[in-house]
């Protein structure tokens, strides 16, 4: 029996594992030492994981009461110096909101995973896309990776916590029902292999520090509770110092720091992957699980002499505008395929608006895309 604090922290390894496990997995390997949750269906694996992974790598398991208590025993924990984590489904997503606000505001780097369902039933769905980008009060940018597979469950989650580390702020991994109950093989490399982006620290005494003073779309340094840093952490509008007076300026000038320091680094926050685009005269745009289906619909589509390519948005948020726009200005036809009502399909919709077509392949049916509905769409698109 391992005793607390003796475990691996990466299972360097091929591994056939399950999808919610990979995250636990990512996290631990990205560093992750806090965890706290609330038990609901189908993220349960994640949070029975981490109450077992947790203890042996020296680490804290917290089950909290609810959904809120969670994220904000996150925000403690990441201020007193942790890399903090939580999951949850669609519903308990809901309950986070106030949380996230505050994180927001504060900047203080974490990790939410969020098992997409549908409501009340544990069926797969997309149908949070847009939550995940502005549920959170209060103007605000905010990152969400979307894996399709169990390898980008490890993958992303890693890179959700060097987001949170590099940007100071909420990260949200976009998971699903459909590939977090699935088993897939999973390569996780020697540690030394696995990038690790830890917080900036100050650099200068407690009595020099501003805790707030950046410049804009840059980053302040955070030091941990109990390093000798008087700060307060607050949600209300704060100058540089942390010092809470409502001032038109101020208030403007934080906001204005606080979204342009995503905004602003797009280009290392955003990515995708193409696939057949070089000569695509059809592209499908797609996310997560959905990029599966349609994937292998391009495939056959090319077999059967139609050019078609797919653009898998990895960053949904921040929209990839510039990588939607290029495949826009090429194709005759652009395809957003979606697992809800066609949420996303708005922005894609706006982002190509006069440069192609596009045409919403959705389904709403607590069920994940066939191959052949998406080849038969863009079958319908040649015509």
């Amino acid at each position: 029996m391992q005793t607390q604090g003796s475990g691996k922290r990466v299972l360097t390894g091929t591994h056939f594992m399950l999808g919610n496990h990979a995250v636990v997995e990512g996290a631990l390997a990205a560093g992750c030492n806090f965890f706290a949750g609330y038990p609901i269906t189908p993220a349960n694996e994640i949070s029975e994981r981490m109450a077992e992974r947790m203890p042996q790598v020296g680490g804290k398991f917290l089950q909290g009461e609810d959904e809120l208590c969670s994220v904000f025993a996150l925000t403690g924990a990441s201020l007193a110096g942790a890399k903090a984590m939580t999951a949850t489904a669609s519903a308990g997503f809901n309950y986070m909101q106030e949380g996230i606000g505050y994180a927001v505001a504060a900047e203080i780097p974490l990790v939410i995973v969020d098992v997409q369902r549908c409501r009340g039933e544990n069926f797969a769905t997309q149908a949070d896309v847009m939550q995940m980008r502005w549920g959170a009060s209060g103007d605000h940018e905010l990152i969400v990776l979307a894996p399709s597979s169990v390898q980008e469950l490890f993958d992303h989650t890693i890179r959700a916590f060097n987001l949170a580390e590099k940007y100071r702020t909420p990260v949200v991994v976009m998971s699903e029902t459909t590939i977090a109950l699935m088993r897939e093989k999973l390569v996780i490399p020697e540690p030394g292999a696995i990038e690790i982006v830890n917080r900036k620290k100050p650099e200068v005494p407690p009595k020099e520090f501003l805790p707030f003073k950046a410049g804009l779309n840059e980053v302040p340094p955070l030091p941990a509770f109990g390093e000798g840093y008087r700060i307060l952490h607050s949600l209300n509008p704060h100058d540089e110092r942390g010092g809470i007076a409502w001032d038109p300026d101020v208030f403007e000038g934080l906001y204005d720091r606080i979204a342009g320091k995503i905004t602003a680094n797009r280009n290392d926050i955003v990515q995708t992957e193409g696939y057949f685009l070089d000569d695509a005269k059809i592209v499908l745009i797609a996310y997560g699980s959905e990029t599966r289906p349609s994937l292998d619909a391009v495939r056959y589509a090319r077999e059967g002499g139609i050019k078609a390519g797919l653009l898998k948005l990895i960053t949904v948020w921040p929209i990839a505008d510039r990588e939607i726009r290029a495949v826009a200005e090429q194709a005759d036809t652009v395809l957003a395929v979606e697992m809800n009502m066609g949420k996303y399909a708005g922005e894609i919709e706006r982002v190509a608006c006069g440069y192609s077509k596009v045409a919403r392949v959705t389904k709403n049916r607590g069920l994940i895309h066939t191959t052949d509905e998406i080849y038969r769409a863009l079958k319908e698109a040649a015509k």
